[in-house]
């Protein structure tokens, strides 16, 4: 037997020469080569952990030296602790980052194999249309994290049927929701739990507003508020009252006649099946104001109201709660109105007349002209005329007759005729002709005047 022969033992114990020729240096390099695992950058290997660190894991992959795992790079969690994601002599997968990196190390990420492993499990089940399942494992700025072999985002929007305000809760909980966006460029995976519940309810929705009937009354909660009205769940489906539809009277926000919570009784005014849509109205369940006007305030009725409104043709006054009646300009007043504004302001309490009421076209026409027109709008009236004048001035006004001012005017001027022939020749008598003179004057005295004036009006004392 030469020296290069080896033997084997035997059944019996016996050793019998090795046939296989022992390797040259050369060889033997070669096989230990061969032997190696041939990877490269971005292949997902398999070892196990040998060791863990603070800071990372060492996993022998059968290489000429062991991987490590740098500690951000073992899971998809923030912050973690490597004890608590790999014990010593777990066997994991881990993706090449690195074969050599400056100090000649092999780099390994645990986490980028979960999401390359992740990635074609996710885009099957989105293809499925099948839901997800995963843990929340944080929350961010707008929604939830779960860990579904990588970090799916649940925008807060999606939570819940309805939207959820404290999302820290659901930590740690385990939902079930559906895919509704895929970037694997950008490595984001968008969930929705609301469209997995409302996939889920859809049947029973169906049969449930399936259910419904125009005209009946249901109860249910108030389950939020917006600026066009108030949404009030049924019973697993949420209906809408418009804010049109919450009160007779005007209303200028919903929160104003409900809150969020507040059981309320709804008519059902219209459902949508094939948009699941169902329309409520809470003022159709309470009485009509306006009939209730009819019958309280017939034409011809006078009650107070609070002016609410000044428009070029006349006034609005609130008469009831929700009902506003017109008061035309030429109802105003007995005397000319330029404008409403001359006459009154609003926030004025006035009384009007009911002069029609249509309650169909929802109008009430009013008159504060018709307001006591017999009484106090005559008294009034004479309280406002001024005061007579002294008497002395009221006869002075007095028109004296014609004919009287004639025999006056005669009486102190004498004959105003130009002298005759005979006349001229004639000597006058000067003495007779002053006294006759004065007994005309003195019988058309002043007094006499007045006096015969008094006696014409029925005047004499």
């Amino acid at each position: 037997m030469t020296d290069t022969e080896t033997t084997a033992p035997t059944s019996d114990g016996a050793a019998e020469p090795d046939d296989r020729p022992d390797l040259t240096p050369d060889e033997l390099r070669l096989a230990i080569e061969e032997s190696l695992r041939d990877f490269k950058e971005g292949d997902i290997v398999e070892g196990e952990v040998v060791r863990i660190d603070r800071d990372e894991v060492l996993l022998d992959i059968g290489y000429k030296s062991e991987g490590v795992i740098p500690a951000k790079e073992l899971s998809i969690r923030n912050d973690v602790d490597p004890h608590d994601v790999v014990k010593v002599g777990d066997r994991i997968e881990a993706l090449v980052l690195q074969k050599e990196d400056k100090e000649g190390r092999l780099i390994l990420s645990k986490k980028r194999a979960q999401y390359e492993r992740a990635w074609g499990r996710i885009e099957e089940i989105m293809r499925s249309g099948k839901p997800i399942k995963g843990p929340v494992i944080e929350v961010v700025k707008g929604g939830l994290i779960l860990d579904i072999g990588l970090r799916g985002f649940l925008p807060a929007s999606l939570v819940d049927l309805r939207r959820v305000r404290d999302l820290h809760p659901f930590v740690g909980q385990e939902l079930e929701a559906k895919i509704i966006e895929l970037d694997r460029n950008r490595n984001n995976v968008v969930l929705s739990r609301r469209a997995f519940l409302e996939e889920s309810q859809s049947e029973g929705r169906r049969k449930f507003l399936e259910s419904l009937r125009k005209g009946e009354r249901r109860k249910g909660t108030v389950s939020s508020i917006v600026n066009f009205g108030a949404f009030v769940d049924l019973g697993g489906v949420d209906g809408l009252v418009h804010v049109s539809e919450l009160s007779w009277k005007h209303v200028d926000h919903p929160s104003e006649v409900v809150s969020v919570g507040q059981e309320v009784e709804v008519e059902v005014l219209d459902v949508e099946l094939e948009r699941e849509r169902v329309s409520l109205s809470l003022k159709a369940t309470q009485e009509d104001p306006w009939k209730e006007f009819e019958r309280t305030s017939r034409a011809g009725t006078v009650i107070t109201g609070t002016v609410t409104k000044l428009v070029p043709f006349g006034a609005f006054v609130r008469v009831a709660p929700g009902i506003e009646g017109l008061v035309h300009i030429s109802e105003i007043s007995n005397e000319h109105v330029d404008t409403p504004e001359s006459v009154l302001s609003v926030g004025d309490e006035v009384e009007v007349k009911v002069i029609d009421v249509d309650v169909n076209r929802r109008r009430v026409s009013l008159s504060m002209r018709q307001v006591g027109a017999s009484g106090r709008e005559r008294a009034s009236e004479i309280e406002a005329e001024p005061s007579a004048e002294p008497a002395a001035e009221m006869s002075t006004a007095i028109e004296v007759p014609q004919e009287i001012l004639d025999a006056v005017a005669a009486a102190e001027t004498g004959p105003a005729t130009a002298p005759t022939p005979e006349a001229a020749t004639e000597e006058p008598a000067p003495a007779q002709a002053e006294t006759a003179t004065d007994a005309q004057v003195e019988d058309v005295s002043l007094e006499e005047i007045l006096e015969d004036l008094k006696r014409r009006e029925g005047r004499t004392g």
